[in-house]
């Protein structure tokens, strides 16, 4: 699981305020069953007493027998219990409350994480990519092969194939995926939908557009004060176990994108960070707009897989269109 220190204090801050929650709550009722219920705190302040005296004789050096203790506090609880239920109280119902009664709020069973905290994980995972809204319509569930033909359908089958072949060996086998093609052949949705089911496993991902990501590049650069943005930016990028730079060659090609992108491309194949590129430029496209250098680093360590066909989401409109008429 790829949490940040910042992250993982964030989340253990948070079952702390949670414990303290529950702790509040649990004297507050304590308080309730004090005053409406004659002979309970009598009771509790009798097994603390008791607790306390046998303690003390231990220290004073007398030997004493614990199961007597053990006796007399059984005798209390008992009493106290008896007390509640007659009350017309549940027997629970000074118990500690937990949100997650597995872990009891601490986030572990037996030095291993809770179910709730590898959620917290993938919530926080999901927070940071910039695709929590994305993918509640691009997944795999929603992807359709009705609008491609021929050999369009082909290609679609082949790069959904791999792709999901991607997904099923990330985090064993070091890839990288190049998804290209004419406007509006699914491109964007099949990177959302790699993107998903990685966060699902776990792993960080983050997603930018090619002109938000060069933009905030941009931005930090020029700023002397955005240091430590910049800098936590780099960090982002180059260490996410997958980056999605989607429509590569949309934005203003500079030299300063084309060097950020070359040294990007290089450091994360250096550190064996899994990148997904989607682009409308086709082969000879990219390599008229990029370095060759950048060209040869695609062609290179990406699997090529290219998307063609009408546009999808014309055609969504005109079906949509047609439905509101027939209707």
């Amino acid at each position: 699981m790829a949490l940040t220190n910042a992250q993982y204090d964030a989340i253990m801050h948070e079952y702390e305020e949670r414990r303290y929650l529950h702790r509040q709550e649990q004297e507050e009722r304590l308080q309730n069953v004090y005053e409406s219920v004659p002979g309970y705190k009598e009771l509790d302040d009798e097994t603390a007493s008791a607790s306390a005296d046998f303690g003390r004789r231990l220290l004073s050096g007398e030997k004493l027998d614990r199961s007597v203790l053990k006796e007399q506090l059984a005798e209390l609880a008992r009493q106290k219990q008896l007390l509640l239920v007659e009350a017309g109280y549940s027997d629970d119902y000074l118990d500690m409350g937990y949100t997650c009664p597995d872990c009891k709020d601490t986030g572990y069973i037996n030095n291993e994480k809770c179910h709730c905290f590898k959620q917290k994980i993938i919530d926080t995972l999901y927070d940071k990519s910039n695709l929590r809204m994305l993918v509640k319509k691009a997944n795999f569930r929603n992807m359709k092969d009705s609008y491609y033909k021929g050999e369009d359908l082909v290609k679609f089958l082949g790069a959904k194939k791999t792709a999901e072949e991607f997904v099923n060996n990330f985090g064993t086998d070091y890839q990288n995926l190049f998804i290209y093609g004419t406007v509006g052949t699914g491109k964007s949705f099949l990177s959302i939908c790699v993107a998903d089911e990685v966060l699902k496993k776990g792993y960080s991902v983050i997603y930018f557009s090619s002109i938000g990501l060069f933009e905030m590049i941009a931005e930090n650069t020029f700023d002397y004060k955005a240091k430590d943005e910049l800098r936590a930016l780099y960090d982002d990028i180059y260490n996410c176990e997958l980056l999605v730079i989607d429509d590569l060659g949309s934005e203003r090609i500079t030299n300063l994108v084309t060097s950020e992108l070359f040294a990007l491309l290089n450091e994360r194949d250096n550190r064996k960070k899994s990148t997904i590129i989607t682009s409308n430029l086709s082969l000879e496209g990219l390599q008229q707009a990029y370095q060759d250098r950048i060209f040869s680093r695609v062609t290179s360590n990406f699997k090529l897989l290219k998307l063609s066909g009408p546009d999808i989401r014309n055609q969504k409109k005109i079906a949509q269109k047609e439905s509101e008429d027939f209707h």
